[in-house]
């Protein structure tokens, strides 16, 4: 378990699957991602995320509200699964749902974990990408200080050739910031 001034990031609990799998239901907030998921595919996602933890000794961990105890999303470290010109690599990322947006929890989490990245696990880079069409995640990782360049941009493999959302930046972290 990791906190920070407002909030707790920590394990998974089965208490956390249903409002998960609303915030992933929520075409808002899921606006930068292919779709939106099923309750079956939101606790799929939790398995995935609860695997990469007992793999890797890190992952992506629920965040709740530390003055009122509400499970508002995710926020952590992952390594990716697909294979681009910056991988292997680990990324800090988040998602949250929307009554909790534009309270600076996303970069207070994100923060957070970034800590853990390089003062626990001793990375020596994090990364962060999203489309590039997200521009409330972008400037979360400019408020990180991360660093961008154009050459960095790549077509989400995952993603078929003409998506709307194919097109991702990615930006860096290396340790010391």
């Amino acid at each position: 378990m990791l906190q920070t001034q407002r909030l707790i990031l920590r394990d998974w609990q089965s208490s956390d699957l249903e409002p998960f799998a609303q915030m992933n239901a929520d075409a808002e907030v899921m606006k930068y991602f292919p779709a939106s998921l099923s309750r079956q595919e939101s606790d799929r996602l939790v398995e995935r995320i609860e695997n990469h933890h007992q793999i890797h000794g890190f992952g992506l961990w629920a965040v709740e509200e530390r003055s009122t105890g509400s499970f508002i999303g995710s926020v952590g470290l992952n390594m990716p699964s697909f294979q681009a010109h910056f991988t292997p690599t680990v990324e800090v990322g988040w998602r949250l749902a929307r009554p909790f947006w534009g309270q600076g929890y996303a970069t207070e989490g994100a923060r957070k974990a970034i800590s853990y990245g390089f003062e626990i696990i001793e990375l020596s880079e994090i990364v962060s990408f999203t489309s590039q069409l997200n521009l409330r995640s972008i400037a979360v990782m400019k408020r990180l200080g991360m660093t961008y360049q154009t050459a960095d941009d790549f077509d989400h493999p995952r993603l078929p050739s003409g998506h709307p959302l194919q097109r991702h930046v990615l930006y860096r972290l290396r340790s010391g910031y």
